[in-house]
């Protein structure tokens, strides 16, 4: 097995809510992989909301979806 040393701040550490400095690879990409996640979603929910998507009502979604699906089976 190979050991990989990664150097990173006081302010990522923390971000990442690390307990150890020791880790396997595939626990590392979990973690980050959970991290990006959680600020892809941040960013998408700023977006929604400056675009005023996110006071859609459900019915309002459905009805974009099927004019959307509608539209590519037409093209």
């Amino acid at each position: 097995m190979k050991t990989l040393n990664i150097s990173i701040s006081e302010l990522e550490y923390e971000k990442f809510n690390f307990k150890t400095d020791k880790y396997s690879f595939s626990d590392l990409v979990d973690m980050i992989s959970r991290e990006l996640a959680r600020q892809n979603l941040r960013k998408a929910t700023e977006l929604s909301e400056q675009a005023g998507l996110s006071k859609m009502s459900m019915e309002e979604i459905i009805n974009e979806i099927k004019s959307v699906r509608k539209d590519e089976d037409n093209s």
